[in-house]
């Protein structure tokens, strides 16, 4: 596995917290726009946040109840790490705070976490077990993930929260058994590309399977092609693509 630690010298660089600040929360509204794009919505499952760049012990989500399609960035809410909602007029989604909350804590070097329902996530979830190298893709999580081996139902519990920060590790992903899946990054563009990546990993893994015996990549080969495909600099340049896309069709997310 590879550290979410190297050279950050490819993230953008900003003159002032006010201007880092809305960058992420750009990043972030888009996000939500293309979960919905994709079908990662389920009914009012599912958060992706960001870790405030001047207030380490805060960090941004969406509003509880609102759809991921309508999104924008002044819609966003801030809440501290006790749950506060510090800026914004919307409530907090408890499930979101108890488990993003203790991620964040767990991982200071984490910007970014997704977490949602999405379909071939959840199904492959209840299998309870890890990903195989069996595309290129999905060797963008080779040693780079892990198995939260339980549930215990909705999380509403920030104990449960620990427990799966806890099961992360430093992984950039986590499996959560019969749940879903859950990814971080040093950027939202990393953590939410992890996230989609890793859904369609989820969904090939499935259809070969349903088909016959996947053919697995070889440890050494899974090895160097996750260097080329899931570190942080080419897992936040993936996500460009989606960025510009999301933007010139649905540019009101900026409001």
């Amino acid at each position: 596995m590879t550290s979410l630690l190297p050279d950050l010298a490819f993230l953008p660089t900003f003159d002032s917290v006010e201007a880092e600040r809305l960058h992420r929360k750009q990043r972030l509204a888009a996000s939500f726009r293309l979960f919905g794009k994709f079908g990662f919505d389920e009914g009012i499952a599912g958060h992706i946040t960001v870790r405030d760049p001047e207030h380490a012990d805060r960090f941004w989500l969406n509003p509880f109840g609102m759809n991921f399609k309508h999104i924008r960035v002044s819609d966003l809410i801030c809440v501290d790490h006790g749950g506060a909602v510090v800026e914004g007029n919307a409530t907090v989604n408890t499930a979101a705070f108890a488990i993003h909350s203790q991620v964040h804590a767990a991982r200071p070097d984490v910007v970014a976490a997704a977490h949602a329902h999405s379909l071939h996530g959840k199904a492959w979830s209840s299998l309870g077990r890890l990903l195989d190298p069996i595309t290129q893709d999905a060797c963008a999580f080779f040693e780079d993930h892990s198995l939260f081996d339980d549930f215990t139902g909705v999380v509403l519990d920030v104990e449960e929260g620990k427990r799966i920060g806890a099961a992360l590790g430093d992984n950039k992903a986590v499996i959560l058994r019969n749940h879903g899946l859950l990814t971080v990054g040093h950027s939202v563009d990393a953590a939410v590309w992890s996230f989609i990546t890793m859904e369609r990993s989820c969904q090939a893994q499935l259809l070969a399977e349903a088909a016959g015996t996947p053919v697995l990549i070889d440890a050494g080969m899974a090895r160097k092609t996750y260097g080329q495909v899931g570190s942080p600099v080419a897992c936040y340049m993936s996500f460009q693509p989606l960025w510009d896309m999301i933007t010139r069709d649905q540019p009101d997310l900026f409001d």
